[in-house]
């Protein structure tokens, strides 16, 4: 961690906004399939800015929330898949279309995004309701009342892709493998955008709250935290930004663990500047992912931003596993 927090976040800033020009620039000849760096004609420039604002909105979404998670749950290897709110999301998804192939209707963007939106509260509302304890929730019993929902929510999912027909489980399975979206539907787009600033900025208001979350509970409610509160409170900001966040792009794996460990490792624990730099990674993640996914071509098509934010996420979570492993036993000793 570096000693003067304020300059890590004028580097990451400055990668943020790198990255949004990079997704911006990036092009590739449809004749020859090479790449370039080149302002969009005009006929794309809106498709591309829709893109960045895309990714801004799921990729500081997902970041803000695994930090409200990892403080709420003491645990910092909590991510917006453990509520099972990208579970309950898919499977919103999936009644729309099983609904909509009985029902003989065509499924717009709107009704598969207000799907995905449904699932993914109802998710959140029920993992909350089963991990209460003494009225707020217990951040054991929500972790395992999050991995029995989103493993039943898995199962219905399940069921559902063997009753519609190949053609609606290829465009569900393309959903879950995540993309981010140059024609997003305008409402969510704004309104995710919109919650996530929203979040943002009262959590950065509280962020003394929050770094009391990681005290232990008498001593975070002598000195006046209101630690239930404040944990339910950013269990209802995470799940609502990683509804979102899915309904957006479908469920992109890892960015809301990888984000807050990354600026957690550049300007430290303090929330004061956690929160917002955890925001801006996520964004540089999303975005940088989205830019390079468009110069890889396997001859199939582009690469879903969930598969790359997957291949790099998922070894980065075993070392930060092994890490812990290693320093809760030397702890012990």
């Amino acid at each position: 961690m570096t000693h003067a927090p304020w300059r890590a976040a004028c580097c990451i800033g400055l990668l943020t906004a790198a990255a949004v020009c990079l997704r911006l620039l990036v092009d590739v000849d449809p004749h020859t399939g090479s790449v370039q760096l080149a302002w969009p004609q005009a006929a794309w420039l809106t498709l591309r800015v829709d893109a960045v604002l895309a990714g801004a909105g799921i990729g500081g979404g997902l970041a803000l929330s695994g930090t409200l998670l990892q403080a709420a749950l003491r645990n910092v290897l909590a991510a917006p898949s453990l509520l099972g709110v990208s579970s309950g999301a898919g499977l919103g998804v999936m009644v729309v279309l099983y609904v909509a192939h009985v029902a003989g209707i065509s499924t717009g963007g709107v009704i598969w995004t207000t799907g995905a939106f449904v699932g993914a509260i109802g998710a959140l509302l029920l993992v909350l309701q089963l991990g209460r304890a003494g009225g707020w929730p217990d951040p054991v019993t929500t972790i395992l009342a999050g991995v029995i929902v989103a493993t039943m929510a898995s199962a219905g999912m399940v069921l559902l892709q063997s009753l519609v027909p190949e053609g609606l489980r290829g465009r569900f399975l393309a959903w879950a493998m995540g993309t981010v979206p140059e024609q997003p539907d305008t409402v969510l787009l704004w309104s995710t955008l919109s919650a996530v600033a929203a979040v943002l900025i009262l959590a950065w208001m509280r962020h003394a709250r929050l770094d009391a979350l990681l005290l232990s509970e008498d001593t975070a409610t002598s000195i006046g935290a209101q630690p239930g509160a404040t944990r339910l409170a950013c269990l209802l900001g995470a799940g609502l930004l990683t509804a979102g966040a899915v309904a957006l792009a479908g469920p992109l794996a890892f960015v809301g663990l990888v984000a807050p460990h990354v600026a957690r490792r550049l300007v430290g624990p303090t929330h004061r500047w956690l929160v917002p730099c955890s925001c801006l990674v996520g964004i540089t993640l999303v975005c940088t992912a989205d830019a390079a996914r468009q110069a890889i071509d396997l001859g199939v098509g582009r690469l879903p931003v969930g598969v790359l934010t997957t291949l790099v996420g998922g070894p980065l979570f075993l070392i930060l596993l092994r890490h812990a492993m290693h320093g809760g036993r030397h702890a012990a000793v």
